[in-house]
């Protein structure tokens, strides 16, 4: 029997977003975290399953060797007694990882993804499960991403990007959703 509440995947709520903000990076979506930790606060109230993704980095310099502080977890988005931790060390949460056996040993076809960032591996994350048929709903207002230089020189706002990226997911690969939205819907499920 497939279960009838969804899983939330929290992508790379890492503390090195913090690091590339103090560095002088602009990033969108100030309040991310905090919507972040109402589906955490939601989820765990409706006892839902929840897989906290992190992102375990492989090149010498990257802010996320688990002997760098960025690969700490950020104290709004730290697991509970419980939860899954799946490490990865690329962008997708499914590859080189057992999420996709976990959700399916689980009967879980319906996820709930937020994290960071929006056009990384929150995407790649959210194309792969809508690949793999799961039926996700990526919540714009848990997920940011930071500004960008393109290939051509060319600068593009945080805003833009993580704009564009939810246009690019909407309706293919998954529902772009809100958290208020999300969390009213389980809410709504109570029997």
């Amino acid at each position: 029997m497939i279960s009838p509440l969804p899983a939330l995947v929290v992508v790379d709520v890492q503390r090195a977003s913090d690091e590339w903000e103090a560095a002088g990076k602009r990033r969108n979506n100030p309040d991310a975290v905090a919507r972040i930790a109402d589906l955490l606060k939601a989820f765990r109230k409706r006892g839902a399953s929840i897989f906290h993704i992190r992102h375990e980095g492989t090149k010498p310099n990257s802010s996320f060797l688990p002997q760098n502080s960025g690969y700490a977890v950020k104290d709004e988005a730290r697991e509970a007694p419980g939860e899954a931790v799946i490490v990865k060390r690329v962008n997708s949460a499914f590859i080189g990882t057992d999420l996709e056996m976990r959700l399916r040993a689980d009967n879980i076809m319906t996820l709930v993804i937020c994290g960071a960032t929006t056009n990384h591996c929150v995407e790649t994350t959210t194309r792969m499960a809508g690949n793999l048929g799961f039926d996700a709903s990526l919540v714009r207002d848990a997920t940011w991403t930071f500004d960008r230089i393109g290939p051509d020189g060319d600068k593009h706002s945080a805003e833009e990007i993580h704009a564009m990226t939810l246009s690019n997911l909407n309706g293919e690969f998954a529902h772009i959703v809100a958290a208020a939205d999300v969390i009213a819907s389980l809410e709504a499920m109570r029997q």
